[in-house]
């Protein structure tokens, strides 16, 4: 007889699987990181964008001029906005931490953890087995291999999205390198709060996975508030009298120096399955992306052992593991009668200045699919809300199907694109037709929404 009936690697989206459902079971959950919680909660989604809304406030104020509203320079205390955030967010950590530890069918280890057999687990100093395994042990940051970056002497000044929201003091200047969603919005919040930002990147533009319209517009609009350098590979680290020197190379070999207090380092995350040696109970691992194997139901390649999250994602996102785990709470109740996983339509949002969001094919996948397609593009400015705000900047984008009226993807940037996209979401989910989606409802008039309505109206116009 196994120890467990069931074993959760990880503390984050997987610990929302141990529900009442499960109040017969043994369960263990196991998470050897510094925070209880996962990344969403302790170093990803909800800290990050605690730290974005004093820098939307920031800019909202900077543009107020242009409505006739005059404010002064803004006074940003980073002790404050630090500490009203992490007040909030660490004792949820620990509360939850404290609530799993007090449970009668739960066990906590607080450890790393690797298999040594099949579903065989090693914590520690502790070996135990169990019927069942999910697999949701997250992330961490992809460190690149780079000289002088594990200079001990420079630990204080070398970040991560782990630690960088943690500083002690705002730092004067900052080099941020990589191109996607975390220097993004890291970048946004930094320059608002007054840090001279330097975004080192080794692409032609910023967020490369948006449609190109969108990433374009946001390299041009984020250029005129940091300083921007693409094509732009990381060399060497060095350390200053005041800080750090960062080395780069351009893609015609030319060297390039440039100077900060600090180093944020934001290229990509590694899925850590690595460090659980897999191999050892059956489960297989991608060796080009380092992702847990799974199948439509989350299942991996060993029976009773599911995987969800940033352990076996592509996408990365909260919203895809949260959905993944309600899959996989499912299967484990009813192995008879699984559901799948439905990717069909994973949305994204980028919490940047401005935001972007989009869902759904961009007109690069259209036309490399042969698609019959139609564009329709709809400025913030072309309706009354956007005329309101006196918006000059921004837009949505959508794709439509010519000979079906499908919708095929949305794509927006600008104020509240993360909201702004929910009706392509659904539309798309649902297979709600774009002559449907904007004459089957009302739209409120004059609200921002009518920037979508319009988009796809001109779309479905083609």
């Amino acid at each position: 007889m196994a120890d467990f009936d069931l074993c959760v690697i990880g503390s984050g989206t997987g610990n929302t699987i141990i529900t009442r459902r499960l109040a017969d079971w043994r369960c263990a959950i196991v998470d050897g990181q510094k925070w209880f919680g996962g990344t969403c909660l302790n170093v990803g989604c909800i800290p990050t964008k605690m730290f974005v809304y004093p820098a939307d406030v920031i800019e909202s104020a900077r543009h107020a001029a242009e409505l006739g509203v005059r404010f002064g320079q803004p006074q940003v205390s980073w002790d404050a906005i630090r500490d009203r955030i992490f007040s909030r967010i660490d004792p949820i950590a620990e509360s939850g931490e404290e609530c799993r530890a007090g449970q009668d069918n739960v066990a906590l280890f607080r450890e790393q953890a690797r298999f040594v057999g099949p579903k065989t687990l090693q914590v520690g100093s502790q070996r135990f087995t169990a019927d069942r395994f999910v697999l949701a042990a997250g992330s961490r940051p992809r460190i690149p291999d780079v000289p002088g970056l594990d200079d001990p002497a420079l630990a204080d000044r070398v970040h991560t999205s782990d630690d960088i929201m943690r500083l002690p003091s705002l730092p004067k200047s900052l080099i941020i390198v990589g191109g996607g969603f975390i220097a993004a919005e890291f970048a946004h919040i930094f320059a608002s709060y007054g840090t001279q930002v330097t975004v080192l990147h080794r692409g032609s533009r910023l967020l490369r996975t948006a449609d190109a319209d969108v990433s374009d517009r946001f390299t041009n609009l984020l250029s005129k508030r940091v300083v921007l350098r693409l094509g732009q590979h990381l060399a060497a680290v060095e350390g200053t009298e005041y800080g750090l020197e960062v080395g780069t190379i351009d893609d015609d070999g030319v060297e390039y120096s440039f100077a900060a207090e600090h180093l944020l380092l934001a290229t990509g995350r590694v899925p850590n399955g690595d460090t659980l040696d897999l191999h050892r109970t059956g489960v297989e691992v991608d060796e080009d992306t380092g992702l847990v194997r799974v199948d439509e139901f989350q299942r991996t390649t060993a029976d009773g052992i599911f995987a969800l999250g940033d352990v076996s994602s592509p996408w990365q996102l909260k919203h895809v593991a949260n959905h993944e785990a309600r899959v996989v709470q499912h299967n484990l109740v009813h192995p008879h009668d699984p559901i799948a996983s439905d990717h069909r339509f994973v949305p994204k949002a980028v919490f940047s200045g401005p935001q972007v969001a989009w869902v759904g094919l961009t007109e690069a996948d259209c036309a490399a699919q042969g698609l019959d397609y139609a564009v329709g593009v709809r400025d913030y400015g072309g309706v009354a809300y956007g005329w309101a705000m006196e918006d000059e900047d921004h837009f949505a984008k959508v794709l439509v199907e010519r000979p079906t009226g499908r919708l095929l993807g949305g794509h927006i940037i600008g104020p509240n694109a993360s909201i702004l996209i929910q009706p392509v979401i659904q539309a798309l989910s649902f297979d709600l037709p774009a002559a449907e989606l904007t004459r089957g409802q009302y739209w409120i008039h004059p609200a921002l929404t009518e920037v979508v309505e319009n988009a796809v109206l001109d779309a479905a116009a083609r």
